[in-house]
């Protein structure tokens, strides 16, 4: 069977996995970038924009195992835009631009279903209305047997460690507090006695957190 993974799913200390407010221009709400700064200065993110450089430190390696045997992906909606309510503009393709860098289908959890979305580089959106079992078994069918990479926000993560459908959780804590946002731990109690954890620090200021099933 497939694993289920989350990758580079960063929350403040007070465990917030985005801020409040998001629009357009901020789609992490009043968090801005700062949830992420620690991604920005890695070789793997300089290479998702086609750069070069970049540290290979302990957040690189932690960072690059992302797309490693991964064939689908799950995201909430509010990963994909900013929209709530039913679509008013079908030409809303994402934050990504025209080649968004998850190269293989993903699955865009909604109430509110469109038509298939393709995009260059191989990446192709669904649109689902669908509990978290449902739609991992649709990835799991156009993965291939490869991994399922499960996206965000911190919503959609929730619900699916709710269902305890999660084999890898890898969480980074930044030394930063939001008071205000989506929490990732919410209605969570007890869910370390599922997995064997592991932390790794790093000199950025960020605490990595692996879970890994029992």
């Amino acid at each position: 069977m497939s694993l289920v993974r989350v990758h580079n799913f960063s929350i403040s200390l007070d465990g917030y996995g985005t801020g409040e407010g998001q629009t357009l221009d901020e789609p992490f709400g009043h968090a801005g970038h700062r949830l992420h700064e620690w991604f920005f200065g890695t070789r793997t993110f300089r290479r998702m924009q086609g750069k070069e450089g970049g540290d290979t430190g302990v957040d690189d390696a932690m960072a690059r195992a992302w797309a490693d045997d991964i064939g689908a992906e799950i995201m909430g909606r509010n990963k994909f835009g900013p929209q709530r309510g039913a679509w008013q503009d079908e030409e809303w393709k994402g934050w990504w631009g025209p080649n968004p860098p998850f190269h293989t289908p993903v699955f865009v959890l909604t109430h509110h279903p469109r038509p298939t979305l393709e995009m260059a580089g191989g990446t192709t959106f669904h649109f689902l209305d669908a509990t978290p079992e449902e739609a991992l078994r649709q990835a799991r069918e156009a993965a291939g047997g490869k991994d399922v990479r499960i996206g965000g926000g911190p919503r959609t993560v929730r619900a699916f460690l709710e269902a305890d459908l999660i084999d890898h959780l890898h969480v980074v804590v930044v030394p930063i507090v939001l008071g205000r946002g989506e929490p990732l731990w919410a209605g969570l109690e007890g869910l370390e006695g599922r997995f064997r954890t592991e932390a790794v620090s790093s000199p950025s200021g960020v605490t990595h957190l692996t879970f890994t099933r029992r």
